[in-house]
């Protein structure tokens, strides 16, 4: 047992080290190969697929030269590479490095597949550590962090890792195969839905919204101990059998449904649901191989092939190479499901479909296993397992930072200093996740007001930070959320100032990939006095243009404001005199960055389009408007003081 531990512990670092590297790939893909969405989708796509498919020549490897040697050997490279990627420089040397990295995990997992054939527990453990700590970081990983308590931190993680790698392990059965499939697919429900602290986040949110829970950090990660612990729970227990076995994947296809339907209500049910379900799935391809006793552990020593030791034949070769094309085949649906989801973005055809999909085929492989005459115990406790992991998620929500309720100061202020920011899912122009860089080119301006574009609430595929809870808690401003996209992409205002009356308008698609939308708020200045703030994001097809939603938000704004002061702002993707800008102000709006035209916001390194504007009512006066040099994102940022009508 002590053996089947051992090895579980190390399958589960691994797993962690290669989401880290993930974290990193995944937006690496849009922001620095895709440069800004001006690679064409198709070219994104094959250049992720691309290396997925190179690691399916890796169990042909480890028929050849022996699992063991392909472990240790990729191992180390990835443990290299996450190392490195605690400070790597951004850009295309990030890229490659995360690339690297990428390809030697993949090959690491062929090798451990040759060697392993009850890989349920540690795969299990790994996702839903990695899910605590993801929470317990508040969703900022320590491979963006830096500094000296994340190297010391990453350091450990690799080391035990390396250690773990070249220990002894026990001689596996035949067995394994269909566990090995459901890793890519797993990872991509885990990551998508079913352990995505910033999506319970996000869902949280959408609750708070409704009046169902009171607003508190609290409540904002608390879905996610209870899901971490269903998970490992189902996962962990062992297969059911009977009439019980329909229970799991009926409970998945029904959580990822919920997901699929693109509502923030629904939100914390979805992950829920796909949280047990896809436990409770795995659970029922854990079988045991032949070799399950400690003391053949000692025959590994000299394994070479696959963990089948000294004795290994060719039968054992072939079975090790069938558990790694069977990882390495997962891996791809994996890449296939996550690319296919977000692509659906660029090429316009319903995305929804894509986790019900994966779903479907989690669940009809955990469905075709054969249950064993008998249960044998796995190497972790379920209960003690759960519980342990489960508390160390809870200590997020128990440790989160509460922003304050923004309240009315000492009467109606003379100004409003409001800020527009497009700050593309919170990448800088060097690839890197830039927290900080954001948080002081909004802050330099002391705003009252913030409107954002582009906010990423829990995107896989942009490393699954809540980047709108993180911005909230650093600049100190509670905020409103408008969905655009889905239920986690969107647009927000932050403010100083209370508020209320929030509402969301779709705008016309005119079948632009990307949905757009307007969110209005109301502020309570105190004293009765109130003015109005419209965030909004123009994104139509490239050969429609935005008139029709300049013409949307513009009616909606002025209709929601009714005569009192109005402030519309946000990345509008028309440049001055053109008809779509012309829209803003034959509604009556007034531009208020006029006097510093011409004002270009991008690209940010070489700012020569003036796509980000501010419009208000003609009773605001607009003073000292200025876009703020800076590569926290591919636009600059836009900022203007206003004078409020005397009363």
């Amino acid at each position: 047992m002590r053996y089947r531990q051992l090895t579980t512990g190390s399958l589960a670092l691994g797993v962690i080290l290669l989401i880290d590297v993930l974290r990193v790939w995944l937006p690496g893909i849009i922001t620095i190969f895709g440069q800004a969405a001006s690679t064409p989708a198709e070219l994104m796509g094959a250049f992720a697929l691309g290396w997925f498919v190179l690691a399916m020549a890796a169990p042909a490897l480890v028929r050849r030269v022996g699992a063991r040697r392909v472990t240790v050997v990729a191992a180390v490279l990835l443990a290299v590479a996450r190392l490195a990627l605690t400070s790597a420089p951004g850009g295309r040397p990030q890229l490659w490095l995360a690339t690297a990295g990428l390809l030697a995990g993949l090959v690491w997992l062929v090798g451990v597949a040759g060697g392993t054939d009850r890989p349920v527990p540690g795969l299990a453990l790994g996702l839903a550590v990695n899910a605590a700590i993801h929470a317990l970081l508040d969703t900022y990983d320590l491979v963006w962090r830096g500094g000296w308590v994340a190297w010391l931190l990453s350091a450990v993680a690799v080391v035990l890792f390396l250690l773990g790698t070249t220990l002894p392990t026990a001689p596996p059965g035949p067995g394994g195969a269909r566990s090995w499939l459901l890793a890519g697919p797993v990872l991509l429900l885990a990551g998508m839905v079913a352990l995505a602290p910033a999506l319970a986040q996000a869902g949280m949110s959408y609750l708070v919204a409704s009046g169902d829970v009171a607003r508190s950090p609290l409540f904002g990660l608390a879905p996610v101990p209870v899901a971490v612990a269903g998970f490992l729970l189902a996962a962990l227990a062992g297969p059911t059998r009977g009439w019980g076995r329909p229970l799991g994947p009926a409970a998945l296809l029904v959580g990822v449904v919920l997901f699929a339907l693109d509502s923030g209500d629904l939100l914390v049910a979805a992950i829920l649901l796909t949280a047990v379900g896809l436990g409770a799935c795995l659970a029922l391809t854990d079988a045991p191989g032949r070799a399950d006793a400690d003391g053949a552990a000692h025959a590994a020593v000299d394994a070479d092939a696959g963990g089948e030791g000294a004795t290994g034949t060719d039968d054992s070769r072939r079975t090790a190479a069938r558990r790694g094309y069977a990882v390495a085949a997962g891996m791809l649906l994996f890449v296939l499901g996550a690319v296919g989801y977000y692509s659906a973005y660029d090429l316009g055809y319903p995305n929804a479909v894509v986790p019900v999909v994966v779903a479907g085929v989690v669940a009809a492989v955990a469905l075709a296993a054969r249950p064993s005459g008998h249960r044998r115990p796995g190497p972790l406790p379920p209960l003690r397992t759960a519980g342990g992991v489960a508390a160390l998620a809870l200590l997020a929500p128990l440790l989160a930072d509460e922003v304050a309720v923004a309240s009315n100061r000492e009467g109606p202020p003379e100004r409003l200093t409001v800020v527009a920011y497009n700050i593309r899912m919170g990448f800088g122009l060097d690839g890197r996740f830039d927290l900080a860089g954001l948080t002081a080119a909004i802050d330099r301006q002391r705003p009252d007001v913030v409107l954002l574009s582009e906010v990423d609430r829990g995107w896989l595929l942009n490393g699954g930070h809540d980047t709108l809870d993180l911005l909230s808690d650093r600049l100190g401003m509670p905020y409103v959320f408008g969905p655009a996209a889905d239920p986690v992409w969107g647009d927000a205002v932050l403010s100083r100032w209370p508020v209320t009356d929030p509402r969301s308008r779709p705008l016309p698609s005119l079948g632009a990939p990307t949905g757009a939308q307007a969110l209005a708020v109301t502020l309570d200045l105190g004293d009765g006095v109130r003015a109005a703030v419209v965030s909004t994001h123009l994104q139509p097809p490239p050969d429609a243009g935005p008139v029709a939603q300049a013409r949307a938000v513009a009616d909606f704004a002025t209709g929601y404001a009714a005569g009192r002061p109005l402030v519309v702002a946000g990345d509008l993707n028309t440049e001055p005199g053109d008809e779509a800008f012309e829209q803003f102000t034959a509604a009556g709006l007034v531009d208020a960055l006029a006097v510093a035209r011409p004002l270009a916001t991008s690209p940010a390194d070489d700012p020569r389009q003036q796509i980000d504007h501010v419009f208000v009512s003609p009773g605001l006066t607009a003073t000292d408007p200025v876009a703020p040099r800076g590569e926290a994102s591919d636009h600059l940022p836009v900022a203007v003081t206003l004078t409020l009508p005397s009363r």
